[in-house]
C-alpha cells in the first residue's frame, strides 16, 4: 500500500485581502472606503477552558487535560498525560496559567507577628513543642521565655533540669510568632509579660484563619465542659458557612461583664484556639507598664507566680458570664460569622437584651429551670444573630 505525503497547510494570517482593485474609491476629501476587505482569522481558542474553576472539585477529579496550563498547589499530574488532578476539595484559582485549588478547610498557616494561643505537646531538653494547629508542631525555645524574678542572663543546664517547672505537658499558652522556618514550622516567644502560661477560663478550638477544624471546647479551671456541633443551619449575614477567627485590631482585649460576672479576659489565637478567663487585679499593672517596663524593674513585674498551674476561686457569677461568652462564639462560628471584637461583643450583648425580653415567667422555686436560661440555641441564636446583622 503506497503512501501519500501531504504538503502541510498553511493558514493565511495576513491581516487584510482585498478582492478587486475597483473596490478601492477614493472620495473626495481623498479617504479610502474599503469594502472588499475582511477581518483576520482569530486564533482558535482551546476546548474545555470554560468550565475551569467553575463549582468545587473533589480529590481525584480531573480538573482539565489541557497541556498549556501548570499546575500548582492541591494538584497532581500523572507523568504518563497532560491531566492535572485535583488532590484536595476545594475551588479552583487560576493565577495566568497556573491552576491551583484552594481548600475549604486547612490547617492553619503561621505569619511573623501573630498572636496565637497552643498547647504544650512535648518538652525536650531546651524547647517546648507545642500544638498550633498548624501542619507542623511549633517550637518554643527556652532562650525566648521570661525566667521568674526576671532574670537577664544566658540559659544554664540548671535551667534545662528545671524546665517543666515553666511549662509541661497538657499546659495552655499565648506567645507570638516570631519566626517561621523553611519547612513551614513557627518559632514562638513569651518575652512580653502579656503573654505566658492560661489559667482560670475556658478553652476552645473553632476555624480560624485558613481553618483550623470543627468547634470545640475544654475546660482550664473547672468552668464548664463540652463540644459543640458544627454547621448549623442558620444563615449569617454574608457567611458562607466557614466563619472563624480573624486578624483585627486587637486580639486580647478585658469585657466587663453584667449580672455581677466582673470583668473577663478575651484571648482569640489567629490559628482558630480561643482561651476564656476570669480577669486577675494583678494583669492591670502587669499590661500598663509593659511598654514601658525597663531592665532594671523586670525582676519587679516577672514573679514566679506567671508559671503557677493553680486555679483561683471563681465565683459562680463569673463561670456563667464565661460560659455566655463561650456560647455566643459558638453561635458565630456555626453560622458562618467572623469572630472579632466586634462580633463577640455584639452577640453578647444581644444575648442580654434577648434575656430582657424573655423576662423571668418562671416561679422562684423551679431552680433547674432558671439554670438553663443561658442556654443560646434554637430561637434564642436566631434572634441574636438577627440583632448582629443590624450592627454589622
Amino acid at each position: 500500500m503506497a503512501i501519500t505525503i501531504l504538503p502541510p497547510v498553511v493558514e493565511d494570517t495576513r491581516p487584510y485581502q482585498v478582492d478587486s482593485d475597483d473596490d478601492i474609491s477614493m472620495d473626495s476629501e481623498e479617504d479610502i472606503e474599503m469594502t472588499g476587505v475582511s477581518r483576520p482569522h482569530k486564533r482558535p481558542r482551546l476546548q474545555g477552558n470554560s468550565n475551569i474553576g467553575v463549582g468545587i472539585v473533589t480529590p481525584g477529579e480531573v480538573v482539565t487535560d489541557d497541556p498549556q496550563w501548570m499546575r500548582g498547589h492541591g494538584t497532581y499530574m500523572n507523568p504518563l498525560s497532560t491531566s492535572i488532578i485535583a488532590t484536595v476539595a476545594g475551588t479552583v484559582q487560576k493565577t495566568n496559567k497556573l491552576l491551583s485549588v484552594h481548600p475549604l478547610r486547612a490547617r492553619y498557616t503561621p505569619e511573623i507577628g501573630d498572636l496565637v494561643v497552643g498547647r504544650i505537646v512535648e518538652v525536650q531538653s531546651r524547647r517546648w513543642k507545642v500544638d498550633v494547629a498548624a501542619p507542623l508542631l511549633a517550637q518554643l525555645p527556652l532562650s525566648a521565655i521570661n525566667l521568674p524574678g526576671g532574670i537577664l542572663r544566658r540559659r544554664t543546664s540548671a535551667d534545662e533540669l528545671q524546665i517543666r517547672t515553666f511549662f509541661s505537658e497538657g499546659d495552655l499558652v499565648v506567645a507570638e510568632v516570631q519566626s517561621v522556618h523553611q519547612d513551614g514550622s513557627a518559632s514562638l516567644h513569651t518575652r512580653s509579660l502579656k503573654y505566658g502560661k492560661l489559667r482560670n477560663g475556658v478553652f476552645l478550638a473553632v476555624t480560624g484563619t485558613g481553618g483550623s477544624g470543627a468547634s470545640s471546647s475544654s475546660v482550664k479551671g473547672g468552668v464548664g465542659a463540652g463540644k459543640s456541633a458544627s454547621g448549623s443551619a442558620l444563615a449569617a449575614p454574608g457567611g458562607s458557612g466557614t466563619g472563624g477567627v480573624v486578624r483585627s485590631r486587637r486580639q486580647v482585649w478585658t469585657v466587663p461583664t453584667a449580672n455581677g460576672g466582673g470583668e473577663v479576659n478575651i484571648i482569640l489565637g489567629v490559628n482558630g484556639y480561643i482561651f476564656i478567663s476570669k480577669h486577675s487585679e494583678g494583669e492591670d499593672a502587669a499590661s500598663s507598664t509593659t511598654e514601658n517596663v525597663s531592665i532594671t524593674r523586670m525582676e519587679e513585674m516577672v514573679s514566679s507566680s506567671i508559671y503557677s498551674s493553680q486555679n483561683d476561686d471563681i465565683s459562680p457569677q463569673t463561670r456563667r458570664e464565661i460560659a455566655r461568652l463561650a456560647q455566643c462564639i459558638r453561635v458565630l462560628v456555626q453560622s458562618g460569622v467572623r469572630v472579632d471584637e466586634e462580633t463577640v461583643m455584639g452577640a453578647y450583648n444581644a444575648s442580654l437584651q434577648v434575656d430582657l425580653e424573655i423576662g423571668d415567667d418562671e416561679d422562684d422555686e423551679d431552680e433547674w429551670r432558671q439554670e438553663g436560661r443561658e442556654y443560646l440555641e434554637g430561637a434564642k441564636a436566631q434572634q441574636i444573630l438577627e440583632l448582629v446583622k443590624q450592627q454589622l
